[in-house]
């Protein structure tokens, strides 16, 4: 094991979010007392889920793997209704937990099994991608999709640690690892500058999942969500912040009935972002343009079809910081001073869509 970060979250149940390589013997520590795991897993990890299962039954924790659909396919009510009928067959008890081993999906997932088994028992995400890592796994929000939109139906369930090893994304296809980015880089523009400077000084540097760099943007990402989610859990105030980007991702999303990467949507978002941001008078032109500099140097997306715009608006209709009939989008007053934009017009919206990322 190298030297491993310790980044704690806050608020009414603190635990730590475990930043290093060879972390997977960490993982019995953070489930004291507890008898049996369900370890949920999508296919391509079921050597990694075999491993952790391994350190489990070491420790006296009795492993119950359970495979799941990889990816969005997973985050189904079908699914999570077949892990609790796994779970109710093995006798898992609310002194027992929960490990989701995966991306954000599975993440996702496993945290909303353990969210509504018995009312709630302990979960540990061990994130094997790195938007799971900045993003899914940290701040205890679960859920999972239906007809009407992404992760509409969910519970705020902090877990009981988080296991970020590094070594795992070695192995992950470059264009996850880099998707992944556009999290950190949202982190960037909500909080931590340095995300920014660090990304744009050396693309490769950041792109490198062995080397210093990446491991610091990931770190800064984390400590960035970790200081938000501390006093906001249930996204009743700031939390909205780190939805920035995300109302048009989310659209995107659904109307390409999740086929595209998230990271590849937020990408999309955060221009569009920007965009809205200069025309609704907070942003200057300069910060606006930097959205798109940052996510091209790292050869992310930064359009969409243009013709999509119906459909897009629709769907952000229904976007969870939406107020009745009232849109509300995450804007930037300047370079790390988020706020919320409040019920804008419709041609606005149109505007910035068209100047932003319209092709």
């Amino acid at each position: 094991m190298d030297e491993m970060t310790r980044i704690p979250v806050g608020g009414e149940r603190p635990y730590d979010v475990l930043v290093g390589r060879g972390l997977w013997d960490a993982l019995p520590g953070l489930l004291p007392g507890a008898t049996r795991a369900a370890v949920l897993y999508a296919p391509p990890l079921r050597w990694l889920a075999d491993l952790l299962g391994g350190r489990l039954r070491a420790a006296g924790v009795e492993p119950l793997p359970i495979e799941v659909p990889d990816a969005e396919a997973g985050k189904q009510i079908e699914v999570a209704a077949h892990c609790w009928d796994r779970l109710g067959a093995a006798n898992v008890t609310r002194n027992d937990a929960v490990v989701g081993v995966g991306g954000g999906a599975v993440t996702d997932l496993a945290g909303f099994v353990a969210a509504s088994w018995l009312r709630g028992v302990r979960w540990v995400p061990v994130a094997t991608s790195l938007l799971g890592m900045v993003d899914a796994a940290v701040g205890g929000k679960t859920g999972i999709n239906t007809a009407a939109g992404k992760n509409l139906v969910g519970a705020f369930h902090p877990p009981a640690g988080v296991l970020c090893d590094l070594s795992v994304l070695d192995s992950l296809p470059a264009v996850d690892l880099t998707a992944g980015l556009a999290e950190v880089v949202k982190c960037g523009f909500i909080a931590d500058p340095v995300i920014l400077d660090l990304v744009t000084r050396d693309p490769a540097a950041a792109t490198d999942p062995a080397g210093p760099v990446t491991r610091e943007l990931i770190e800064r990402a984390i400590r960035v969500k970790a200081d938000v989610v501390s006093g906001d859990l249930r996204e009743s105030g700031v939390r909205e912040v780190l939805n920035y980007g995300h109302t048009l991702a989310h659209a995107i999303e659904k109307v390409e009935g999740y086929r595209w990467r998230h990271g590849h949507a937020v990408s999309v978002g955060l221009v569009y972002a920007g965009t809205l941001s200069r025309l609704a008078g907070r942003l200057d032109a300069a910060t606006a343009e930097r959205h798109r500099t940052v996510v091209t140097a790292l050869g992310l997306p930064t359009s969409y079809p243009a013709a999509a715009w119906p459909d897009l608006l629709a769907t952000m209709r229904v976007d969870k910081k939406a107020r009745g009939a009232r849109l509300r989008f995450v804007v930037l007053d300047g370079l790390a001073r988020p706020t919320i934009l409040e019920d804008p017009d419709d041609e606005l919206l149109h505007a910035a869509f068209r100047e932003g990322v319209a092709a």
